[in-house]
């Protein structure tokens, strides 16, 4: 005769949910065709690790159930009933129970410490994932009838599992398409805050009008709010704040293109008719008598073919260059990147242009770049650009072991054309922002 253990022995308390799955799991077992119900359970398994957030049990708790796993012989788990090898692991109300002593199931369990055996094991028992089916004195074990076949078992019912399956594997689904949703989203906002960061260079350095440092500083605020931890709404917030900022600053960069094409219409609309005019006058000889053949130099006049080339000139395109010789770069997004000249101002603080540039000499002596190459770098990339390098040079610090060298180098690279500043900026906030960042997620 079997017996119906339904307390916890000892000190253990019974609680409603304990109640509650015991009479679900009867219920179940007592459906027509509940025999029939077979789950793989290595295939369970699995699922219960990707849905062990929702149903509330923790890694090593998820260890203790591969352990009591393990015990069980078979690959399938089933109710018993009319299947014959389900009848040696039968236990208590037609449970699956499985009898291991703390020692063999802390064994394996990687050497789990009793203690925390016992408390993943009351974690396992809440979760409504097994059973405790005790014995009168607590021990776990199995009776056998005459025929040797187990009659009465004490231990962990295995078969909360197998009535809970389909509701697991829902779950274990659900996780998957949310942590899909998630990456989807990160991987939107990786790529709009490289856009975003392109297109700002790329406006600093072909001087597009517009407030750049205003741009610049959202995107700060809006990438200082990107974590790890973030929920799914939050990142869906973030990415189409990130998506409304990168649309704007490529509205910026498209009115600036127009323009310029609208320009270059305009100038050819406008060498079409000089070329036309020419052609005219080719066609009426008589307004040519009197005149110098344009086409042979004036030998005469000393300088005469020299003269004559600002005319030849005077036939081309008048547009004005897209990419204007002096760079604008705000102010405001210089002493955010390089904070450190700040304290070499007029009164410990720079506010214009002019207390960059004295601030600038006056680092250029402490950093030791000689008065040649401050000349240089002066000469070829105009005051306040050279001014922005040496406060670059000033933010790095140890990093650039000859100030003087290095100043020399990115002189060359900008006489070759090579050398552009709206990159070293750039690269001076992301390093601030990610200092920033790390420093929140030490403290916070």
């Amino acid at each position: 005769m079997q017996t119906r253990p339904t307390t916890p022995f000892g000190r253990r308390p019974l609680s409603l949910a304990m109640v509650a799955r015991q009479t679900a799991t009867e219920n179940f077992a007592a459906m027509p065709g509940a025999a029939e119900t077979v789950v793989h359970k290595w295939r369970l398994f699995r699922a219960l690790t990707e849905a062990k957030e929702p149903l509330g049990v923790t890694e090593r708790a998820l260890s203790v159930l591969h352990a009591l796993l393990s015990f069980h012989q078979e690959t399938a788990l089933s109710l018993p009933g009319n299947d014959a090898q389900c009848e040696p692991v039968a236990g208590a109300a037609g449970g699956i129970v499985v009898f291991p002593s703390n020692k063999e199931l802390s064994i394996r369990a990687h050497g789990m410490a009793p203690a925390t055996l016992r408390r993943h094991l009351a974690c396992l028992v809440e979760a409504g994932l097994i059973i405790r089916r005790d014995s009168p004195n607590g021990k776990r074990f199995a009776r056998k009838g005459q025929g040797g076949a187990i009659e009465d078992a004490f231990g962990f019912d295995l078969a909360p599992l197998v009535v809970r399956s389909s509701e697991i594997e829902n779950l274990a689904e659900e996780v998957r398409a949310e942590n899909r949703a998630i990456a989807l989203l990160r991987e939107k906002i990786t790529l709009t805050r490289r856009d975003i960061v392109k297109m700002i260079e790329t406006g600093l350095e072909e001087g597009v009008s517009g407030d750049w440092d205003e741009a610049h500083q959202r995107y700060a605020t809006l990438s200082g709010c990107y974590g790890r931890g973030l929920s799914r709404a939050d990142l869906e917030a973030l990415a189409g704040e990130l998506a409304a900022l990168a649309a704007k600053i490529h509205k910026s960069l498209e009115t600036h293109i127009k323009a310029q094409n609208m320009s270059g219409n305009e100038s050819q609309t406008e060498r079409h008719i000089q070329n036309q005019t020419t052609k005219t006058s080719d066609l009426e000889p008589s307004l040519q008598e009197g005149r110098a053949d344009p086409s042979e130099p004036n030998l005469e006049e000393p300088g005469g073919a020299i003269d004559r080339a600002p005319e030849t000139s005077s036939d081309r395109p008048r547009t004005v260059d897209p990419k204007p010789t002096l760079r604008a770069y705000p102010l405001g997004m210089v002493l955010e990147a390089c904070p450190d000249i700040a304290d070499y101002g007029p009164s410990g603080e720079i506010s214009s242009w002019r207390d960059l540039a004295a601030a600038a000499a006056t680092v250029r002596s402490a950093l030791g770049v000689s008065p040649d190459a401050w000349s240089q770098a002066l000469d070829v990339l105009g005051e306040h650009d050279a001014s922005i390098v040496i406060a670059a040079i000033l933010q790095r610090g140890d990093e650039i072991k000859s100030a003087g060298g290095y100043l020399r180098v990115l002189t060359e690279k900008a006489r070759a054309g090579e050398f552009s500043l709206g990159p070293v900026l750039m690269a001076l906030l992301r390093g601030k922002a990610g200092k920033a960042a790390r420093e929140r997620k030490r403290t916070g």
